[in-house]
């Protein structure tokens, strides 16, 4: 019943398609359900020298998902995305059940931009029975989210690398709102010599400056406004860091005082930190620094973060 189903409703028609699937101006994005789809419709591409670009989601897709996508298709011919809520990542009393989904309306966008194939695994595809082995990354996790969330990264980099080696794709592409993942995932891939080359992209933010984020719609209109001070907290701090600003305390002082102006507002944490080791930096920035943001509203957090050039400067 399952292969009914993806045939008659799963195959969903873009542009001209990358792997010569024998129509002229037809592009089908298929569905890959399980790990042996996965890979024979990567070993398909490779055989014809085709290059793989992967996007790991947990799907409720918004456009800094499709950005990444997009930004996936300009490095490979080939656009492989993921859309699985991973449990090892949340904590006991997190929002893993409640967490937004909506597979329909996501593959529609991944249909969108021109997403080649799209994997939805099941949680015992993932985690198979006696299933015991985690990934840590020791350092890098143990700060900013890593203190707040115990546990998250390893949840994080287990499956990102289980993920990695399914799809053995060239390129993989992760959001730069989520920084202390991308530099985690970095260093991982580093570590393992992983063969892909880990692709950052920009915050995607919505007009008002708010980073996008799939949790944004658990706010209610009031809280929704009231998250603004995080992108304008952050843009304080960087037009001061552009006027010559170098002194971490003040440039957290500016951030947080702005943040402070909501009174919705519960800060988890406001850090000035070394971009390369996540460090916090006391005294004088002299390094590429990170300000990085995770602040409450209600029970929503949500993180933010800006990034600083030691050469950047106004004249």
């Amino acid at each position: 019943m399952k292969s009914e189903m993806v045939l008659s409703q799963h195959w969903l028609i873009v542009t001209t398609s990358p792997l010569g699937l024998g129509c002229e101006d037809c592009h089908l994005m298929k569905l890959l359900y399980s790990i042996e789809d996965v890979r024979a419709f990567t070993q398909s591409a490779r055989n014809r020298g085709l290059k793989i670009g992967f996007v790991p989601t947990m799907g409720f897709l918004h456009s800094g998902h499709l950005a990444l996508m997009r930004l996936a298709g300009e490095w490979a011919d080939v656009v492989v995305a993921s859309l699985f809520v991973n449990p090892t990542q949340f904590g006991p009393n997190e929002d893993y059940d409640s967490y937004p989904r909506d597979v329909t309306g996501d593959l529609e966008k991944a249909r969108s931009v021109g997403c080649d194939g799209v994997f939805l695994p099941d949680l015992k595809t993932m985690y198979p029975d006696g299933s015991v082995t985690h990934v840590s990354v020791g350092q890098l996790t143990g700060r900013l989210c890593g203190s707040s969330r115990p546990g998250h990264f390893d949840g994080v980099t287990t499956v990102v690398l289980k993920l990695l080696n399914i799809v053995e794709s060239d390129i993989a592409v992760f959001g730069e709102k989520d920084y202390q993942q991308l530099a985690v995932i970095r260093q991982m891939v580093r570590d393992l010599n992983l063969a892909v080359t880990i692709i950052g992209h920009p915050i995607v933010r919505e007009p008002d400056g708010l980073a996008m984020s799939s949790r944004n719609s658990y706010l209610s209109p009031t809280e929704r406004t009231q998250a603004r001070v995080l992108s304008t907290g952050l843009k304080k701090a960087n037009v001061a860091w552009q006027n010559g600003l170098r002194d971490a305390a003040s440039l957290r002082d500016l951030v947080q005082k702005k943040i402070s102006d909501s009174n919705l507002a519960r800060i988890d944490y406001v850090e000035v930190c070394d971009a390369e080791s996540l460090a916090p930096i006391q005294g004088e920035c002299v390094r590429s620094t990170l300000i990085a943001v995770a602040v409450f509203f209600g029970e929503t957090r949500l993180i933010d973060n800006c990034l600083l050039d030691p050469q950047s400067q106004v004249s």
